[in-house]
């Protein structure tokens, strides 16, 4: 297993995979540690989870370089990964006792309360794009509510899955509780029918999850799926036209635009659409490009060539369809999995840059009438993930995120993001199910009534 640099094409470093034998092996030796885990109190596995979450800031630069190696994550993103990651460790294990604790249900002549019990082994199939933060996210509710975790992590960022499985070692957890696989995605299914294996959390494409939707339904265990996005921003005609900007160049650019959050689809009303065109694209020609372990860097390569080429096959057939290219859209010349920002307008239904996720720095200016048709544009989309409603009106802005927008996170005024307090998924194509905050934890736990007569 390769770990290849994207900036450079050079390689980083090979891995031996985990043959099968060794991987059923490491699924029931946490199924063993599973059973002396769950039996400590909350504020004994508090204590490895916070040394995690202190490991974690001890060794950001470190980790950030990795991450910016082996899928050219700009350096200053890396870091402030992985200081998130430690921000969810230490959230976790101040809260999981209280939202775990049970709950009193009144029942006449009898008592009755709701208990939350760990599942066993859950399975984490994980994505390149953030390789600490997605597995975190699972990692600090999962490991606080009592579970163990095995990890399949994209086959791109193996030095990252190794590098996690050593947090967790280093913070003092068992050995076998959590481990990191090194293997393909031929083998996936294997592991979710193993019996050991009591359910299982994947981030990625919709591809990848209707596969693993598909088997894990087939032997009846829990899945929490977070799929791809295509969110759309509402620029409504009384924003102001820098700040709107400004929000729309930072949410397309996140993570150098590989985020199933960033900001894809820009709906502008028509009366606002020139100004906003042309300050939307001085700040995305504004944003630096280039080594990403430079600091400065806001956009570095994306993570494979491949990658690349498949994006910009989506942005040609665009512009076949009709889009115009207000700036970027061509590959640059040298090393590298470079793309520039990219700004695509008079973009329609029908078109890869409408219909489909673009996983990189381009952006879709699609043009509404108003409100009303800025709504019916932003919901006419398979998925349905993030959002966003840029107004001054602070009230129409609440307005139409909480009653009116299809996804399952909907900023006002802001960039969307995960966040440890609140919870975060999709509907539609996007997934279902909830990973961080009170919901979050309850994923994988068995929700359970208990009843004692007098």
């Amino acid at each position: 297993m390769k770990a290849i640099n994207p900036a450079t094409g050079e390689l980083v470093a090979e891995y031996e995979e985990t043959s099968a034998a060794d991987a059923i092996a490491m699924v029931e030796a946490a199924d063993r540690a599973f059973h002396d885990w769950r039996r400590l109190s909350f504020a004994e596995r508090a204590v490895p989870m916070r040394k995690a979450a202190q490991i974690l800031h001890d060794r950001a630069q470190d980790y950030a370089r990795l991450m910016t190696q082996e899928m050219g994550k700009p350096i200053t993103g890396g870091v402030a990964e992985v200081e998130k990651c430690a921000s969810a460790c230490e959230y976790f294990a101040d809260h999981a006792e209280e939202f775990l604790a049970r709950e009193p249900v009144p029942m006449d002549g009898a008592k009755s309360f709701v208990t939350f019990q760990p599942l066993g082994v859950v399975l984490a199939i994980m994505p390149w794009n953030f390789p600490f933060w997605q597995v975190f996210r699972f990692i600090a509710p999962g490991i606080m509510a009592g579970n163990a975790g095995v990890l399949k992590h994209a086959s791109n960022v193996p030095g990252c899955a190794l590098a996690i499985e050593e947090v967790m070692r280093d913070a003092g957890f068992p050995k076998d509780l959590f481990r990191a696989l090194l293997i393909g995605s031929k083998a996936i299914d294997g592991l979710i029918e193993h019996p050991k294996v009591r359910a299982v959390t994947l981030t990625g494409s919709e591809g990848a999850g209707r596969s693993v939707a598909r088997k894990a339904g087939e032997v009846l265990k829990k899945a929490v799926l977070e799929l791809g996005g295509s969110d759309p921003y509402l620029v409504l005609e009384d924003a102001d036209v820098e700040k709107a900007a400004a929000i729309c160049t930072k949410a397309r650019l996140v993570n150098s635009g590989q985020s199933c959050i960033a900001g894809k689809r820009f709906i502008v009303i028509e009366s606002l659409r020139d100004q906003f065109e042309q300050a939307f694209v001085a700040k995305m020609q504004a944003a630096k490009m280039g080594d990403p372990m430079d600091a400065a860097t806001e956009v570095g390569p994306l993570a494979r060539h491949d990658l690349r080429e498949d994006l910009h096959k989506q942005v040609e057939a665009s512009i076949d369809k009709g889009a115009r290219v207000l700036c970027g859209g061509k590959i640059p010349d040298g090393p590298g999995a470079y793309y520039p920002p990219t700004v695509l307008t008079d973009v329609v239904k029908g078109m890869p840059a409408h219909d489909e996720e673009l996983f990189g720095p381009v952006a879709a200016v699609i043009v509404a009438e108003d409100e009303a048709d800025a709504i019916r544009i932003a919901n006419d989309s398979n998925f349905g993930l993030g959002g966003g409603v840029i107004t001054p009106d602070l009230a129409r802005g609440e307005r139409l995120a909480a009653e009116f927008i299809e996804a399952g996170s909907v900023f006002v005024n802001a960039q969307v993001a995960s966040h440890p307090k609140l919870p975060f998924g999709g509907i539609k194509h996007s997934g279902y199910g909830r990973e961080l905050s009170h919901y979050g934890i309850k994923e994988f736990v068995n929700i359970k009534t208990v009843f004692i007569a007098n």
